[in-house]
Formats: C-alpha cells, sequence, structure tokens
C-alpha cells in the first residue's frame, strides 16, 4: 500500500500540474506583471488632449516626405491651442529602400521637436497589408520593422514616447488579430520591456470588436479604438469610403427641418440603414451611449483606453455641425475619463478652414477644443 504521505504529495504534484496549465493555455489574456498597472494608467492619461499630424501618412502624396515637415511654427500653434500630444502616423510599407533613411531621419526630428516642445509623441504603424490569408507572412515583417524601430529609440524617454503597434487592423478574424498583435508585442519586450505600447481591435479599431477583445498578458499596454459614429455624419461624401457615405448635407445633431434626403448611390448600401438610423443616432446621447461602450470593457478588464481618433471629413459637413460634433465627442471623452486624440492637423479632417493658423480657425471651433479633456 502507498504510504499515505506519498500519496498526499503525489495528489498535490497532479494539481499544480493542472494549475500550471490552466495558467499556460490562458496566458495571451491574462495579466501576469502589476507593478507596471499604476505607471501605464498615468502615461495614458498624459496623452490626453492629443492630435494626429497625418504628414507621413499620405500616401497619394508623393511629395509629402519631402516639403510637408512639421516645423517650428506648428508646435508653437499646438502649443497655444492647448494641445499636449501628437500621434505620428507613419505608412512604413509605402517608402521604399532608398527613402528609408531620409524617413527615419524625419521621425527622428518630430522625437526631438516633441522633446523640445514638452508633447508626448505616439509613432503609430500606418497602412499595413495584413489581413486573414496572409498574416502568417506579413506578420514577420512588421516585427522586423518594430525591432528596428524598439532598437533606434530604446533610449527615449518612456514617459513621453508611445508605439503604436497597427493602426486600424481589418476587418479580420478577432482570433488571428489577436494572436498577431500579441507575437508583435512579445518580439517588441524582448528588447524593451518599459515602452508603454498601444494596441486596438479589428475591424479598423472599431468599438464594438474592443469590447469583445480579450486583453493581453501584458500590464503596460494602452489600448485603443477609433470613433467615428455616427459614420453618415463623419465621412459624408468621403470618396475613398464608397457610395454608402454619398448622402451629403448632414447636419449634427439630427434636425427634421434639414435633414437631407437619401443619395441614390447609398441605397441598398449601409449607408441606407445609417440614414434610417440617424434620428436616433444623430445626438450627443448616442455619443455618449456608444462611448460607453468601451467604458465598461476597460472596467472590466482594469486596462487604459485612449481614443485614438474622432474627427469630420470637412468637405461636406457645416462648420457649426463640426464643432457641436466635436464638443460633443470631447465632453462625452471627459466624462468617461477617456484621453482622446483629434484626427487631425492639417489634412482633410482639420480643424481650420485653411492653413493652420489662428486666424483660419473658427470661433465655434477654438471653442469646441477648449473643452479641454
Amino acid at each position: 500500500m502507498v504510504d499515505k504521505n506519498i500519496r498526499y504529495t503525489i495528489i498535490q504534484t497532479g494539481l499544480l500540474l493542472l494549475l500550471l496549465t490552466v495558467i499556460a493555455s490562458v496566458a495571451k489574456s491574462r495579466p501576469i506583471h502589476q507593478q507596471a498597472r499604476a505607471v501605464v494608467f498615468k502615461r495614458a492619461r498624459s496623452l490626453n488632449n492629443g492630435i494626429s499630424i497625418s504628414w507621413l501618412e499620405q500616401t497619394w502624396n508623393e511629395t509629402s516626405l519631402a516639403q510637408n515637415a512639421i516645423k517650428k511654427t506648428d508646435f508653437l500653434l499646438l502649443k497655444k491651442l492647448g494641445f499636449k500630444s501628437i500621434r505620428l502616423p507613419v505608412a512604413f510599407t509605402s517608402f521604399g529602400p532608398a527613402t528609408t533613411a531620409q524617413l527615419f531621419t524625419s521621425i527622428d526630428k518630430v522625437v526631438e521637436q516633441c522633446d523640445t516642445y514638452g508633447f508626448r509623441l505616439v509613432i503609430d504603424y500606418h497602412y499595413g497589408r495584413l489581413n486573414d490569408n496572409n498574416y502568417l507572412t506579413e506578420t514577420p515583417p512588421i516585427i522586423d520593422l518594430w525591432l528596428k524601430i524598439t532598437k533606434r529609440y530604446k533610449n527615449a524617454s518612456y514617459d513621453n514616447l508611445f508605439f503604436e503597434i497597427y493602426n486600424e487592423p481589418p476587418h479580420i478574424n478577432p482570433k488571428v488579430w489577436k494572436d498577431a498583435a500579441y507575437n508583435i508585442v512579445t518580439a517588441i519586450r524582448k528588447i524593451d520591456k518599459q515602452r508603454t505600447l498601444i494596441v486596438g481591435a479589428s475591424n479598423y479599431n472599431s468599438i464594438y470588436e474592443l469590447s469583445r477583445f480579450e486583453r493581453l498578458a501584458d500590464d503596460n499596454i494602452i489600448y485603443t479604438f477609433h470613433f467615428y459614429e455616427p459614420f453618415i455624419f463623419t465621412h459624408q461624401g468621403a470618396s475613398w469610403v464608397g457610395d454608402q457615405v454619398a448622402t451629403t448635407g448632414v447636419s449634427f445633431p439630427y434636425n427634421a427641418e434639414n435633414f437631407p434626403a437619401l443619395n441614390p448611390q447609398a441605397k441598398n448600401t449601409p449607408g441606407e440603414s445609417n440614414y434610417r438610423m440617424y434620428p436616433r443616432d444623430g445626438n450627443e446621447q448616442s455619443v455618449n451611449d456608444k462611448l460607453q461602450i468601451v467604458k465598461n470593457w476597460a472596467l472590466k478588464y482594469d486596462v487604459p483606453v485612449i481614443c485614438g481618433e474622432y474627427g469630420v471629413y470637412n468637405k461636406y459637413a457645416d462648420v457649426d455641425s463640426r464643432c457641436r460634433y466635436i464638443k460633443a465627442v470631447r465632453r462625452a471623452l471627459k466624462k468617461l475619463d477617456i484621453p482622446g486624440m483629434l484626427w487631425d492637423y492639417n489634412s482633410s479632417f482639420s480643424l481650420f478652414t485653411g492653413k493652420p493658423a489662428i486666424a483660419n480657425l473658427p470661433l465655434c471651433m477654438k471653442d469646441a477644443i477648449s473643452t479641454i479633456q
């Protein structure tokens, strides 16, 4: 007969092995290190009241790298307007080997200028090619690039420089994206364990996909989402989106007296259903309710979140409606204690009516962005 003590030891060992197996199976979703938690929440708050400068993501502009660099006057203007952080989207895969050195020199200058003028900076990997079919071959080049970036800025302040690992993962299997994100984060951590990383959910940083996402096993991550709802208003007339946003003249909030007829091109597209729902969705309460979805998820996992993009395409939306929308989003973010970063500084979503300048900032927009979160 087996001695009782030996049998007890065997049972204990078996239970321990079972526990270790369970822990290993959920390692991608459960927090491992607790000490970084307070730091990452503080860093997330420091990104509040930010704005994207989309200079290096303009793939359609062949001269962007050479001609559109942000200057001292831009930093001083942003400072004067009260912005605290800058997001720098970079279309890394669109720059060929011949321009790689120039690209990184340009990024170096932005890092230095942000340090000089007191801005936090997010370097964002923009316009990746990841999808359900190529993730096994596409993830390694993304990792290789991030390792180069991580090594290059290893000595930059952890409180001032952040890495957003992949902008707007497409409509991809959420499990595939989570595995890719986990692998990218894990690779960066082999070189830099202290850099705060920013990760969003699939379906273009959707709030709904984020609400179904399981956090990664890394306590030094800020989770991001993009907020452009109601889409029929924020992207009205945007040619790159397609027929679903063909209806223009949509104001915010919804007003039955001036609500335009549905553009025939939008029929039988998501734009038609968005049009039907706009009387319900086109108001500040709806903005609050949808942002509450994100807040609930953040509380569930006890992680920091940030609204990495919000704004309005400025070609067709009237200025007053744009101002009211941006003010509504900023108020909602403030109420929910979620940091936010506007899209964008000087492109088609610009706050200004011309080139960035105080004289080209509408009074209503000045009021909207003074709603400091």
